[in-house]
C-alpha cells in the first residue's frame, strides 16, 4: 500500500481507508437512524474497536515466533500486523449477532455496516490494483558502498527486498536489526539497502556504530529509486517477486513477525 505525502509527513492509504470507511458507515447510520428513530453509532463504534482488537490477535498468534524476543512489542501495532481478513470475518459475525438481538435495529445496522464494507472492498480493490504489477524494479545506477557503481537490476532473478532508508530516520535504524537478521535467515530471497541521499562515509560510521554488517548496501544519492516507486517516505520496503515487479509495500517499520508475513506472501507461487 502507498501513502499520500504532506510535506514531511506520510499517511498510509490504507489508514485512509478504514478511516473513509468507518465514516461512512457512522454517517449512513446517523441518517437511517432518524428514520427508525433508534441509535446505532454506540454498536458501530463497538464493531469496528472489536474488529481492530481481533484482527491483531489473530496476527499476533500466526506469527507468534516473531513476537517472541520481544514481547511487549505486541502492543506496538505501528508495526502494521492485522489479519484484515479476521477483522472483517469478526465485524461481519458481531454484526449479524447485533442485528439478531436488536431487532428495532436491524436494517440501519445493516445498510451502515453494509455500507462500510462495500466502501473497504472497493478501496482494497483499487489500491491493491494501484501497485500489483504496475511497479517494476528500477533501471538505475546505484553506488556501492564499497566502491564501484552498481545496477540494481543485476541483483534480479530472485525475490527481492528492497529497503529505502536513512540514518537520520529514527524508524529506519530501530528496524535495522529485523532485516539484518532477515537477510541471514532468508537465504532465498534476495536483501538490498538502498540508503537515500547520505553520503559513503555518513552510512559507513552508522553501521560500524551500530554494530551492522549487511550485504548489498547501495548508496541512491538522488533518491532514484524512491522517486521511480513513488516512495518517497522512510523507511519503505519494497517486495519484488523474481519477475521484478512489485507485488507488497510496506510504508513505516517492520517487526520480525510483519516481515514474515511479507516473506510468505512474496514466496507464494502465481504472483504477479
Amino acid at each position: 500500500m502507498g501513502t499520500i505525502n504532506l510535506g514531511p509527513f506520510a499517511i498510509s492509504l490504507w489508514l485512509i481507508l478504514l478511516t473513509i470507511a468507518m465514516f461512512s458507515s457512522l454517517a449512513v447510520g446517523r441518517l437511517t437512524a432518524r428514520s427508525w428513530k433508534v441509535d446505532i453509532e454506540p454498536i458501530l463504534w463497538t464493531l469496528l474497536i472489536a474488529a481492530v482488537i481481533g484482527a491483531r490477535i489473530v496476527f499476533v498468534a500466526r506469527y507468534f515466533d516473531g513476537y517472541k524476543a520481544a514481547p511487549w512489542s505486541i502492543m506496538d501495532i505501528r508495526d502494521g500486523g492485522f489479519s484484515k481478513s479476521a477483522g472483517m470475518m469478526l465485524l461481519i459475525a458481531l454484526g449479524a449477532w447485533f442485528a439478531w438481538r436488536r431487532k428495532e435495529a436491524r436494517k440501519p445496522l445493516v445498510l451502515a455496516v453494509g455500507t462500510g464494507i462495500v466502501v473497504w472492498y472497493l478501496g482494497m480493490t483499487a489500491l491493491i490494483g494501484r501497485d500489483t504489477g504496475q511497479v517494476k524494479l528500477p533501471q538505475v545506477e546505484l553506488v556501492h558502498l564499497d566502491g564501484g557503481t552498481f545496477q540494481l537490476q543485476s541483483l534480479a532473478g530472485k525475490p527481492m527486498v528492497v529497503n529505502l532508508w536513512a540514518s537520520w530516520c529514527p524508524p529506519c535504524r530501530h528496524e535495522m536489526p529485523v532485516l539484518r537478521d532477515g537477510q541471514a535467515q532468508y537465504r532465498d530471497i534476495v536483501f538490498v539497502f538502498v540508503n537515500q541521499g547520505e553520503a559513503a562515509d555518513v552510512v559507513q560510521q552508522y553501521l560500524k556504530a551500530a554494530q551492522l554488517s549487511l550485504d548489498n548496501v547501495l548508496l541512491d544519492s538522488k533518491l532514484q529509486v524512491g522517486r521511480q516507486t513513488a516512495s518517497m517516505a522512510l523507511p519503505t520496503t519494497l517486495f519484488f517477486n523474481e519477475q521484478g515487479i512489485l507485488v507488497e509495500r510496506r510504508v513505516g517499520e517492520l517487526s520480525a513477525a510483519t516481515l514474515a508475513q511479507r516473506i510468505e506472501s512474496l514466496r507464494k507461487p502465481g504472483r504477479p
